[in-house]
């Protein structure tokens, strides 16, 4: 054995005897500390505690260096104090010395010593004793002291007569749902964030012991507690976020705040399209399969199990079969993010040219003992009509276009009223975002259909109708595009010849418009309905626009009366019996030529800009929030706690306004505790409306007419 193995064991043996002697020390002090300050606390003391003990047998460990390992082996006789030539440098020794090192060294490896510190028992069981009682000090329940009577007797229980009760101990236990996978969790404090479902117990101590007890929640539940030797115990599952007190009977004799429980909410699964790219794809000619893959999340799991729903839409107009099929699926990956692939074969479906297939995944997370569901968005598979296959093999004959997919005023309605289904599960802004969404879908189905009485497109050019009204309830998409800027002269239409047979006749409105103008269709082809069906369109166009406005604020509950007035009208339409071709022009008011070009006002109405009126009753956080501000004005605490259950979506934080509340309530004049209550509803006031939106600044030309109405009338010479 060398002298550097010699120093390596007594340092172990250092290090060794701190650890055995420290840790049980550390493992007292967070004991104890949890007992105190609950979880968290303890479990900073223990890190700091194992970080202390570390550091102290290191420092130990280090203070066993090489003059110490001299010293120790110069005390035997048999080294001949020369055990520093071990660690002196050969070359720098002498003859002499160089002999005298190796005796040495051949004695150190015949008998190599013992260097290793004995085992300091007396302090090790010093530190075990005083580990053992600090740790039974900290599970050990907290003795109860009785208090004497004003008479001096005592009640057989420990309670006094006429004593109020102190809480002296306090302990809750969160049991997560099995599902979760999450451990059970104790501790003193009152205060918890669990998930949805979990079950609670708590267990309180009381001296002297009160009658009764019970847990107060703030929306007016009372949870009581039963005695069971020195402990008051109850439970309750978890299902809603809300604050509670501890009240007893006599009444405690400190005051204790409000307890927060927060729910962590189990959200449903979410189910992502990963191929293909798009919602609405166009089946390339002779395609036989049709590749799908999905992922689907889950903060607790997802099932690995998961259901495709498969609808085949064969032939066209009101002549349409639809047929459902459903494939169970397996998924790979982990449980919370699990992948899901299946290849459609169209052929085994039975659809064929012109027919469309719509596939979506139904998938179910672990919540136990109801599971929530999620399905993933439409996809929908349209194939090419007969047309297109027999065209697909003509290179640069015929552009190829996908027309463009239109919900129909039907599908509308269903996915307004699965909005509004949903409406408890989303967020504000999500909502409002879907039901805009919804009504941008109902503003294109109303420009389709406004095409049929001549109305102008929004947001550009549009395209003009090609024929009669669509059979089905969703209008096609074929349509003659729209022209901007200089047409070339293999258009489509005609643009007039100078070698046209007859002579143009001088002054003849057809003349002029046939040698000079530009027209798109013709008078004979162009398809009008009769006045009866138009009215009807009309009335229909109009329900449309009240069911857009509503969608478009966010309310589909409004929107919907009018949506089924609108399909009902369509369906009128749809089943007129006369469609006429107009072969004359529409004739136009004549325009009064005396009027016209002078200045004249007479009969034009003054419309100023008006601020929408304000209700006569204000809501009631308005009416709290003012109240809040007077120190002696009465605030009804009930119909504000009314008013947020029935709206917690919105304040940022409910059971921040719920405390708030409760505080007032129970210490009714403190003006802090009217101030931070009025801080709190300041987010759930209406806010208020906004100035007028300015003007479009002048372009050059507008600047221009600008400047020369305000130049004077003699420099306009």
């Amino acid at each position: 054995m060398s002298v550097r193995d010699l120093l390596r064991s007594a340092r172990r043996r250092v290090l060794l005897t701190v650890l055995v002697g420290g840790l049980p020390l550390a493992a007292a002090v967070a004991l104890w500390v949890l007992r105190m300050a609950g979880l968290d606390a303890a479990s900073v003391a223990l890190t700091f505690a194992l970080l202390g003990v570390a550091g102290l047998a290191m420092w130990r460990a280090r203070r066993l260096d090489t003059r110490w390992l001299i010293a120790q082996l110069d005390q035997l006789p048999r080294f001949e104090d020369s055990a520093d030539l071990l660690f002196a440098l050969p070359e720098s020794l002498n003859p002499l010395q160089q002999r005298q090192r190796a005796r040495i060294e051949q004695r150190l490896r015949a008998t190599p010593p013992d260097l290793r510190p004995r085992w300091p028992w007396p302090r090790l069981l010093a530190c075990f004793g005083l580990a053992l009682l600090l740790g039974l000090g900290a599970v050990w329940p907290r003795a109860t002291t009785p208090q004497a009577s004003p008479a001096g007797d005592t009640v057989a229980d420990g309670s006094h007569s006429g004593a109020a009760p102190v809480l002296r101990g306090t302990r809750l236990q969160v049991t997560p749902p099995a599902y979760t996978g999450q451990a059970t969790v104790a501790g003193d404090s009152l205060d918890t964030r669990a998930v949805q479902g979990s079950r609670l117990h708590w267990q309180l101590q009381f001296t002297p012991q009160p009658q009764q007890a019970w847990l107060q929640f703030h929306d007016g539940r009372r949870l009581p507690l039963q005695r069971d030797g020195e402990h008051w115990q109850t439970h309750e599952v978890l299902q809603r976020s809300g604050l509670y007190r501890i009240v007893s009977e006599p009444a405690l004799a400190e005051a204790i705040r409000a307890w927060r429980l927060e729910v962590v909410p189990d959200r449903p699964p979410q189910v992502k399209v990963i191929e293909p790219a798009q919602t609405l794809s166009q089946a390339a000619p002779r395609q036989r399969q049709w590749p799908l893959r999905f992922e689907a999340s889950d903060d607790f799991g997802v099932r690995a199990n998961a259901l495709l729903e498969i609808t085949s839409a064969r032939g066209s107009g009101e002549n349409i079969d639809f047929q459902q099929h459903r494939i169970a699926l397996n998924g790979n990956g982990s449980a919370t993010a699990r992948r899901f692939a299946h290849t459609i074969d169209l052929a085994a479906l039975g659809v064929g040219p012109g027919d469309e297939v719509v596939a979506r995944l139904l998938v179910h997370d672990n919540r136990s003992p109801q599971p929530q569901s999620a399905r993933s968005a439409s996809l929908i598979l349209r194939l090419p009509s007969e047309q297109d296959i027999q065209t697909s093999d003509l290179e640069g004959a015929i552009k190829k276009v996908m027309p463009a997919y239109f919900r129909s005023q039907r599908q509308i309605i269903i996915d307004a009223e699965a909005l509004l289904k949903q409406r408890r599960t989303l967020d504000a802004d999500s909502f409002v975002k879907r039901a805009d969404a919804i009504g941008v879908d109902q503003r294109i189905l109303r420009l389709r259909y406004g095409q049929f009485l001549g109305e102008e497109a929004e947001g550009g050019a549009r395209p003009p109708p090609t024929g009669d009204l669509p059979t089905g309830d969703a209008p096609t998409a074929d349509a003659h595009a729209g022209h901007a800027g200089e047409h070339a002269d293999d258009d489509g239409h005609d643009h007039g010849t100078a070698g046209s047979e007859g002579t143009p006749v001088f002054g003849s409105a057809s003349d002029v418009l046939a040698e000079y103008g530009h027209t798109h269709d013709h008078a004979e082809a162009a398809t009008l309905l009769d006045p009866q069906t138009r009215a009807i369109l009309k009335a229909a166009l109009d329900q449309m626009w009240q069911s857009e406005g509503h969608l478009r604020q966010g309310d589909p509950a409004q929107a919907l009366p009018y949506a089924y007035k609108a399909l009902g009208l369509i369906k009128q339409v749809q089943q007129a019996e006369r469609i006429y071709l107009a072969r004359v022009g529409s004739t136009l008011p004549p325009i009064d030529l005396a009027r016209r070009m002078s200045g004249k006002r007479e009969g034009l109405g003054n419309r100023p800009l008006r601020l929408p009126q304000r209700d006569g009753d204000a809501p009631t956080p308005v009416t709290a929030w003012r109240a809040l501000a007077t120190a002696e004005a009465a605030v009804d605490l009930d119909a504000l706690s009314q008013w947020l259950d029935a709206h917690p979506e919105a304040v940022p934080d409910v059971l921040d306004i719920a405390a708030a509340i409760d505080e007032l309530r129970q210490q009714p004049g403190c003006q802090s505790c009217r101030e931070r209550l009025r801080e709190q509803l300041w987010p759930a006031l209406p806010r208020a409306s906004g100035p007028p939106s300015r003007r479009q600044a002048a372009d050059a030309m507008g600047r221009r007419y600008l400047d020369a109405l305000a130049t004077p009338p003699e420099r306009t010479r």
